[in-house]
């Protein structure tokens, strides 16, 4: 007779647990008895005790109540709402901790959902013992290791958001607030000084409050669908120093619209106010914008650099809101595109032209493709800022134009380099077939989210197209986020074209003088001679290909030139070569 599972967990049990990992969040996790529990605020190394607050078969949902034994990760906050925000699910973590998880993050989801096997440096440096060893000089027997290049990190992980959005609402006395909804609802914490968002919104933000209670200009109120202000809006150019300051309003104008402007003028700000703007959403609803502006002061723009390269910025305009990381990203984008003289690029999910733009200064040509009208608008108006004539720009969705693109040039269509930077749900699968069709011979795809980013990577190996270079870059810190480069390069034979064939040549009696000894041999000869040092095959072949020693042709070789793959040791290049010279494989000097 089958017993049924015990449940160990039931709703507001309390229990002491040992924080041993992190999900996908930023959320600690911790078992009882086999039994998954995922516990806000904590990290890893914490001994804490919970209350359960909801459960399922498998998992459940826990309250840290207290913590008994602090994480060596563990740091205090500066912000001193972070854990009611939410905002920020990681600002109790240190920030070395912070970017070692990001990219065990991006590794383990390449490895278990994309069928890759990416490891971190330090996690490929790990492996403790026989069994895991063995299994990770499998995997790159079969599939070369792919070695993740360092995160690219934050030089000051603060105050290093360049676009900020407030809600505006009340307090239980009747004065107008603004700050952050508190996480999964819309009930308003007071903060006008936000560790991430620039310094000089905490000035804005005030004044906003203080123009409202001084003129009675009332704040909306989403269940009445009543009251005037909703939202504040700032962006700021790091690089130039300007900055915009947006109301979203319900209603047709702002009342006393002169008088707010003449206060926003004189805020106090160290920077140039370059642009008013009120933005007019009267919809019941739970987005931000409207799609209607009416400039009050200045222009409707303000402009930014990301590098050389100048965009020009509107409050319905998408824009990286950390241009110096998002420097390092494209930057890492462009580097591993490659491109070289009379290459074509095509850029899908494109926006204000962003990728395109860093990509045009190398490339013959480069068309990008976005769906949403007005980014092309932006994009276009952005190429032209720049001087740069050779981006086209596309409005509609890329598995829509580039199959009419390709039969209005009569099949002279190519692309040498695709790009795709796409939202967090990843790609459609009729704009991956698309790509294919394409048949670039690199791919470089910049994710924000590495679940989606490792599905399509997926379909695209499964497509003939195969990893080559991943980087991480920490674009928001404090948080669960993080943004990944991936090169993928096409196969110069796809899946369906070729039989894989393992030949084991350990045991195989090839009359050459240089198999006098098998890789088992070799491993043993530098493990007695060298306390206990384990070497790879992949190590062994390595170092017999630098001592004029021939491989077999279909063991541990690399695809093509440039793959990567993890290089031998200096002291373990020497036990093997040692071994080498004992079994007279190679001569001794």
């Amino acid at each position: 007779m089958n017993k049924e599972k015990k449940i160990v967990c039931n709703k507001n049990d309390e229990f002491e647990l040992e924080i041993t990992d992190l999900g996908s969040t930023g959320e600690g996790i911790g078992k009882i008895d086999g039994y998954t529990l995922f516990v806000k605020d904590a990290l890893i190394g914490d001994k804490v005790r919970v209350k359960v607050m909801k459960t399922k078969k498998n998992y459940g949902y826990a309250r840290m109540l207290e913590i008994i034994e602090p994480s060596e990760y563990r740091v205090e906050s500066e912000c001193p709402v972070a854990r009611q925000c939410g905002g920020c699910q990681l600002q109790h973590c240190s920030y070395e901790k912070q970017l070692s998880w990001k990219e065990e993050k991006v590794a383990n989801c390449l490895r278990r959902i994309g069928g890759v096997p990416v490891y971190t440096e330090e996690k490929y440096r790990k492996y403790k013992n026989a069994e895991e060893q063995q299994n990770a000089e499998n995997t790159a027997e079969s599939k070369t290791p792919i070695i993740m290049e360092p995160i690219l990190r934050m030089d000051k992980p603060v105050h290093y958001r360049n676009k900020a959005q407030f809600p505006v609402g009340y307090d239980k006395d009747g004065n107008p607030v603004a700050g952050f909804y508190a996480g999964r609802t819309h009930s308003i914490i007071p903060q006008t000084d936000c560790l991430i968002q620039h310094e000089c919104n905490k000035q804005i933000v005030e004044t906003v409050l203080e123009f409202m209670k001084r003129y009675n200009v009332t704040a909306y109120d989403e269940k009445k669908n009543r009251g005037i202000v909703r939202h504040i809006l700032t962006r700021v150019g790091k690089a130039t120093g300007e900055v915009m300051v947006c109301l979203v309003i319900n209603a047709k104008k702002l009342p006393y619209s002169e008088e707010f402007v003449e206060m926003i003028k004189n805020c106090g700000i160290n920077l140039e106010i370059k642009s008013i703007t009120v933005n007019i959403n009267r919809e019941n609803t739970n987005v931000i914008l409207g799609e209607k502006i009416e400039t009050l002061y200045g222009q409707s723009y303000i402009e930014d650099y990301i590098g050389d390269i100048k965009y020009r910025i509107s409050p319905l305009s998408f824009y990286q809101v950390n241009p110096e990381q998002t420097k390092k990203l494209y930057q890492t984008a462009l580097e591993f595109a490659d491109i070289k003289e009379g290459e074509v690029v095509w850029d899908l999910y494109c926006g204000i032209g962003t990728i395109s733009l860093f990509m045009a200064r190398e490339a013959s040509k480069v068309c990008g493709v976005e769906i949403v009208p007005q980014a092309i608008e932006d994009a276009k108006q952005n190429a032209k800022l720049n001087n740069i004539t050779n981006a086209e720009f596309f409005v509609g969705a890329a598995e829509d134009v580039v199959p009419t693109q390709y039969e209005k040039s009569g099949g002279r269509l190519r692309a040498d380099v695709v790009t795709l930077d796409p939202p967090r749900k990843g790609c459609d699968e009729k704009l991956l077939d698309t790509v294919v069709k394409m048949a670039p011979s690199r791919i470089v795809y910049v994710s924000c989210d590495p679940g989606t980013l490792a599905r399509d990577v997926k379909v695209l190996t499964d497509k003939g197209y195969e990893v080559k270079r991943v980087r991480a870059c920490d674009m928001f810190g404090g948080s669960f986020h993080v943004e990944t480069v991936v090169l993928l390069s096409q196969l110069k034979q796809k899946p369906d074209d070729y039989i894989n064939v393992t030949i084991e040549l350990d045991n195989v009696d090839i009359t050459s003088a240089e198999t006098k000894a098998t890789y088992d041999e070799i491993k043993k000869y530098v493990a007695e001679h060298n306390a206990g040092m384990k070497v790879s095959n992949l190590y062994i072949s390595q170092v017999k290909r630098k001592c004029g020693i021939e491989v077999g042709k279909n063991y541990n070789l690399p695809k093509n030139e440039d793959s990567r793959q993890p290089q031998c040791p200096e002291d373990k290049e020497s036990a093997i070569v040692e071994a080498l010279k004992h079994f007279k494989m190679i001569q001794k000097n």
